[in-house]
């Protein structure tokens, strides 16, 4: 609750204080809370143009399965470290969002419960799609539901990932802010709300039969604020193109040095990749890359990171 705290002071000391934003753990500081450290060492050296041995990529693709049922929330990896038993893990999940929906009360006094609840709610369920504010809630106009989206979004349960035309640097000179996509501030809680079967999940392996709600897309996106600036709130984009006959989308755009860089995320190994290609094409960009579950690997201009080595992406 720091930040509507921070909001009520008359005077912010400017220049007297240093922000730093935390966020629930990542892929890589979960393999290194596991004592994985080998393991940890290997995905930093490795490198899109050379892919692991199929042993050790398989290896991280299991490790991966079980971050994508936890999420990074300290407790809950605590949980399973000490007691190695998933439900009790999952339960703390439970507690967790019985404790952020209580504390919706405290949000704002004119703002009722039930509507933040609907809005927070809402955005598992869009979750992958432009949020549609009107699907929101029944019971409440656009301008509650924005109030809502902004209470949640101080709070740093959500973010939003904006839309922008992507002609050139920066990303944020040309958002449309009537578009946006919003994703929830840790995917473990993401799937604990949507109901991802247990024992599916664990011995699936082709996350296309779990990605419910676009899970992958709702990793990603948290990883990539992981690997931003600690000292900076993180900004997310994205392209769509509308077009009769021809739609086409990039899930993420990312600056790289002094080029943008388009991510487009797959569930599973497989991937047609014509999004990316027409981004690339229409706004000359020379490299594109995919992320999926394939091991690290590349096409002409196309760079393939698998979904465990988002992070790898920045280095």
């Amino acid at each position: 609750m720091l930040e509507f705290a921070i909001k009520e002071l008359p005077s912010y000391g400017v220049g007297r204080i240093e922000n730093l934003f935390l966020y629930p753990l990542s892929f890589d500081e979960f393999l290194l809370a596991l004592n994985q450290d080998h393991l940890y060492k290997i995905k930093q050296a490795s490198s899109y143009n050379k892919s692991l041995q199929t042993a050790i990529h398989s290896k991280f693709v299991e490790y991966l399965k079980q971050f994508l049922l936890f999420g990074g929330l300290p407790e809950v990896i605590q949980t399973f470290i000490y007691t190695g038993d998933y439900h009790q893990s999952q339960a703390i999940l439970d507690l967790l969002i019985t404790g952020f929906e209580d504390d919706f009360s405290k949000y704002k006094k004119r703002t009722p419960l039930s509507r933040i609840n609907e809005v927070f709610n809402s955005v598992v369920y869009q979750s992958g799609n432009k949020f549609n504010i009107s699907n929101a809630s029944d019971s409440s106009n656009n301008a509650q539901v924005k109030e809502a989206l902004d209470l949640l979004e101080m709070a740093g349960l959500i973010y939003r990932i904006k839309h922008t035309a992507a002609n050139g640097l920066p990303l944020g000179a040309e958002v449309n802010p009537k578009k946006f996509k919003v994703i929830l501030f840790d995917h473990g809680i993401f799937q604990r709300i949507l109901g991802l079967n247990l024992s599916e999940h664990l011995v699936a392996n082709d996350f296309a039969t779990i990605n419910k709600g676009n899970l992958a897309e709702q990793f990603v996106g948290t990883e990539l604020i992981k690997s931003f600036s600690k000292v900076a709130k993180p900004q997310l984009y994205y392209w769509h193109r509308e077009k009769r006959g021809s739609n086409a989308e990039v899930d993420y755009l990312i600056q790289k040095e002094n080029t943008i860089l388009p991510l487009e995320v797959k569930s599973g190994t497989q991937g047609k990749m014509q999004s990316l290609r027409i981004f690339l094409h229409e706004k000359k960009i020379t490299n594109g890359v995919q992320i999926s579950l394939e091991n690290s690997n590349h096409y002409e201009n196309i760079f393939v990171f698998p979904l465990y080595a988002v992070q790898n992406i920045f280095h």
